[in-house]
């Protein structure tokens, strides 16, 4: 029997590895621009076409590469970063293992224009799958130029689960913040299809996040930092007023390098207690730095989960210094820990310098009984005055008592000849109670029932927005005065993804600028709601919804926006609002769940309550 066991060629490994190195064309994006930090570049650019399918370029003015060691790069395993084993515990680059680009060259057609200062010309590399096809000296600008063109040009089975191109740009947008935010004396800019999405200028990791995220950052921003043997960090948390809820602006950078740590995320939240929502979560741009001797990078292949060699001490600092920064700038209560104990509450002292002991001056002669001649007259008219309001309310209290009973002898005949045999019949929608104005609760053939009004109301309006999206008959109300909203990023790119959808809502919208749109219109029946409130919570919510569920974009519009418009918890409704809304609840096609799954209804027994009752 001949031996089954052999190697796999080159090419092979290397599309098998770049299905752990490069996922998506943001994989991709991510491992360029660490390349171009690495290099020790000023400014990186970005440029990108179909969000990445057909064109990812990275230009930088790092120290560029000899002709050698640009080709010795497309190597798999073939690095500058480490040496020996022992190298991997003082890594303070961000790549290191040296298959990004071996990896990249497996599944796209890669051209690579690299110079080294101080040489009179570049080098250019051309490799289609892993093959090279030119080399030659060219003359090039100092620094280093990757373009990676039709990505898994020959994976075509990678290339069919790729997602639609707003789907990907904001994957790719995510991983440019990624490395824009801890590198903020480095220049960026992103380029998509011919427009620019960002220009990051240099400067403060302040200025980077207002330039990120919008200029209304400047006053969300609260400031961390604190220095510690073991840890040293900086940063800004957001204030809890602007909490959102969703996960979407968490960043933990270790030594600038993105992770992800549930454990020092419980840190922060925890620093947030009481000061949030249950159901909101803290957004903080956080930045560690401490000794890589006591932390490992080499567990994950995207590198973004790490071990600590003393992860508890990390928790308890970051909790205390977010908590220390929150009262420092009055988001929650302090004590001022820096005032000597001894002067608290000093009182000032006398000009005379001569402290005097209060007196207590006693009348021998008062008489409590004794009726002053003056006052007679004046406590008889109040004594007159307060037997007559004793007999008003006394009177009153009677005539309420006869009304009571009559009332009560009235509603005991009702009971006696109340007709049970629907569930809710018409005279019984009198006797619908609110409960904490949170809870319904009415009478059935059985017992009672017990209705959430804002999971009730969601279901209903879910309803509603899918029916107007399949009839077509969403009605807009024209804005007086048209809003203008900013968003980030990301969620600009999704507002675009959804603009038809969001129009099908009843929204008029429009692009008006870089992150901006204009509110012309706004859903009929929301004109009680801010307009950029009501459109900043479709968003979230959405998002939110993406995380939980996996449903397509009118389902998730409708989730969402039944989920901003709901009457909340704590709303006080008439009982011509509460039959209302029990109609309407039994009319819709799914009565007992809300659309996302959760009871609507639950109902109670006699039989239930007789059993609590009896001993």
């Amino acid at each position: 029997m001949s031996d089954i066991i052999h190697l796999l060629p080159d090419s092979v490994a290397n599309q098998i590895a770049a299905g752990e190195v490069v996922q998506r064309p943001a994989s991709a994006v991510k491992e360029l621009m660490e390349n171009a930090l690495d290099a020790g570049s000023s400014k990186i650019k970005l440029i990108l076409k179909d969000a990445g399918k057909t064109l990812i370029q990275v230009i930088d003015t790092g120290c560029g590469m000899s002709e050698t060691d640009a080709r010795m790069s497309f190597e798999r395993h073939a690095t500058s970063k480490i040496r020996k084993a022992d190298d991997l515990f003082a890594i303070r680059t961000m790549g290191f293992r040296g298959e990004a680009l071996a990896s990249i060259a497996a599944i796209a057609q890669v051209e690579m224009k690299t110079r080294r200062i101080g040489d009179e010309t570049g080098i250019l590399i051309e490799i289609e799958g892993s093959e090279i096809k030119n080399q030659e000296t060219i003359s090039s600008p100092e620094g280093t130029s990757i373009s990676i063109k039709n990505l898994f040009y020959n994976v075509p089975a990678r290339r069919n689960f790729l997602k639609t191109d707003s789907v990907e740009l904001r994957h790719i947008i995510d991983e440019f913040q990624r490395v824009a935010i801890p590198n903020p004396s480095v220049a960026f800019s992103l380029h998509h299809n011919n427009t620019e999405v960002f220009h990051l200028e240099p400067g403060t990791m302040k200025q980077r996040l207002m330039s990120i995220f919008g200029s209304s950052y400047n006053t969300r921003l609260v400031p961390v930092e604190e220095d510690t043997a073991i840890v040293k960090i900086k940063g800004f948390v957001i204030k809890p007023d602007f909490a959102k809820k969703t996960r979407g602006e968490q960043f933990f950078f270790l030594n600038k390098r993105f992770i992800k740590s549930p454990y020092l995320h419980h840190a922060v939240q925890s620093a947030f207690e009481q000061l949030l929502p249950s159901d909101s979560f803290a957004s903080y741009f956080l930045m560690l730095d401490v000794d890589p001797k006591t932390i490992d990078i080499n567990i994950h292949p995207t590198k973004t989960e790490v071990k600590f060699e003393d992860e508890k001490a990390i928790y308890a600092f970051l909790r205390s210094a977010i908590k220390k920064s929150l009262g420092q700038f009055n988001i929650s209560p302090s004590l001022d820990f820096d005032q000597e104990a001894h002067l608290y509450n000093m009182p000032l002292k006398p000009i005379d310098g001569i402290y005097k002991q209060p007196t207590i001056k006693v009348d021998q002669n008062y008489n409590p009984f004794k009726t002053d001649p003056s006052s007679a007259s004046k406590d008889s008219e109040r004594e007159l005055s307060n037997r007559g309001n004793w007999e008003k309310m006394y009177s009153r209290h009677a005539d309420n008592q006869l009304e009571f009973e009559i009332k009560k002898e009235e509603d005991s005949q009702q009971t006696i000849n109340t007709n049970w045999d629907n569930e809710l019949h018409e005279s019984n929608k009198k006797s619908t109670y609110q409960l904490h104005n949170k809870y319904i609760l009415s009478h059935i053939k059985t017992g009672f029932m017990v209705i959430d009004q804002q999971g009730a109301h969601e279901r209903i309006l879910y309803e509603q927005i899918l029916e107007n999206f399949e009839k077509h008959k969403s009605v807009t109300q024209q804005e007086l005065f048209p809003k203008t909203i900013e968003l980030n990023a990301s969620d600009f790119e999704l507002v675009k993804e959804l603009h038809s959808e969001i129009q099908a809502l009843g929204f008029d919208i429009s692009e008006f600028g870089k992150n901006t749109f204009i509110i012309h219109g706004v859903p009929a029946d929301t004109a009680e709601y801010d307009s950029s409130t009501l459109l900043e919570g479709l968003i979230e919510n959405y998002k939110q919804n993406l995380l939980e569920l996996k449903s397509e974009k009118r389902e998730n519009l409708a989730r969402s926006m039944a989920r901003n418009m709901a009457i909340k918890s704590g709303k006080s409704l008439t009982q011509e609002e509460m039959n209302k809304l029990i109609d309407e609840l039994f009319a819709c096609k799914m009565p007992y769940s809300t659309p996302s799954g959760k009871p609507t209804i639950t109902t109670f027994s006699s039989d239930d309550l007789d059993k609590r009752f009896k001993k």
